[in-house]
Order: structure tokens, then C-alpha cells, then sequence
């Protein structure tokens, strides 16, 4: 086994101890400590992967972003309907909202918000850096002539709204079980017939 593979490895399971440590425990009591003692490694090589437990917060939830985004390009494609297009950026979302840890971590990042709001915020914005995609296609659709004047993230936080509204809230704060394959697409489609209707050229 290669030096860099062991070093894969360890990394792997100092993030899979953390998210065990961070959804038993929230995070101002979920230590260090018990993250390198639960990944069965020493302090210092937790250390050498993450400076501080915020840092290890956010590489979690960057790496489940990453995690459920499609494999293949999502660019914008001036040669293809707008709704496919969409929907299909939609529904890698979903994927994400729907997972378990995801939405784990959300309810530590929300307790987050009332114990230390500068720290939720500034592990919003790293969340949101990685949302940006939706509003850079919806700038390169209006960009195209297909979009109504609108301001490309504006647009993209309405469209996610209503998408969250029936598949993000209602489960991190009301505990309701996730969506159904068939629910999700009717809430995909039903979010896109308004937006489209609004905004489409």
C-alpha cells in the first residue's frame, strides 16, 4: 500500500468518525479528541488533515456536495431545451437533500445558528460557494436571450425555495420522513412550471 493510499485512507475515516461525532453529539460537544480517538488515529495526524473543527465541519459537507453531483457536465447548452436542462440540475439536488448525513449535519449547522451565528454563517457560505452553479447556467440562459431580465442568483434562490419548502424543511425541522422518488419529481416539475412560466423567454 502507497504512502498516499494510507493517507487516503486515514482521511477517510477521520470524516467518517466526524460525522458519526457531529450527529450524536452536535458540534460544540464533539471534540477533537474523540474524532481522531473514534478514527483510530493519533491528534497529530488529525491535525496535519484539519487545522480546526470548523474546517472538518465544512470539508464534511463539501464532500457530500460533491458526492451527489452528476458525473457529467451541467453547463448550460444553447442547443437544448431549457425545462431537461433544468430538471436535471434539480434533481441532482434533491439527491443531495434526501441524504441521511446531509441532513444531519443541516440540523447541527442550524443549532449552530443559535449557539454561534458567526460560525453558521461562515459555514453557510461555504456551503453556498458550492451552490452556485444553478445561478451561473441561469445567468448563461439569460446571457442566450431564453431568460427575462432577472438576476441570475435571485432567480436561483426562488427556484431552490420552493424546492427546499417541500424537501429540506419540512425534514429538518418537522422530522417528516424524505420524499419519495415520485414526490420529488412532482415537486421538481411543479417548481419549474412557475419559474418557467415567470421567466422563460
Amino acid at each position: 500500500m502507497t504512502k498516499t493510499r494510507l493517507t487516503d485512507l486515514k482521511r477517510h475515516a477521520i470524516i467518517q468518525a466526524a460525522i458519526d461525532e457531529f450527529r450524536e453529539n452536535g458540534f460544540d460537544a464533539t471534540s477533537m479528541d474523540a474524532v481522531a480517538a473514534r478514527a483510530g488515529v493519533s491528534k497529530r495526524t488529525l491535525y496535519n488533515h484539519f487545522a480546526g473543527k470548523d474546517l472538518l465541519f465544512a470539508e464534511i459537507l463539501d464532500q457530500l456536495w460533491q458526492s451527489c453531483q452528476p458525473s457529467e457536465e451541467r453547463g448550460y447548452r444553447r442547443d437544448q431545451p431549457l425545462r431537461p436542462q433544468l430538471k436535471a440540475l434539480l434533481a441532482a439536488k434533491m439527491t443531495m437533500l434526501a441524504d441521511p448525513n446531509f441532513l444531519s449535519l443541516a440540523r447541527v449547522l442550524l443549532a449552530e445558528t443559535i449557539h454561534s451565528p458567526q460560525r453558521a454563517r461562515d459555514m453557510v457560505a461555504r456551503l453556498g460557494e458550492k451552490e452556485q452553479g444553478l445561478g451561473q447556467w441561469l445567468a448563461a440562459a439569460k446571457a442566450d436571450g431564453r431568460l427575462k431580465e432577472v438576476e441570475p442568483e435571485f432567480a436561483a434562490q426562488q427556484l431552490m425555495g420552493m424546492i427546499k419548502a417541500f424537501a429540506f424543511w419540512p425534514q429538518l425541522t418537522l422530522g417528516q420522513g424524505v420524499l419519495s422518488p415520485a414526490e420529488a419529481d412532482k415537486v421538481v416539475d411543479g417548481a419549474l412550471d412557475m419559474f418557467l412560466a415567470c421567466y422563460e423567454s
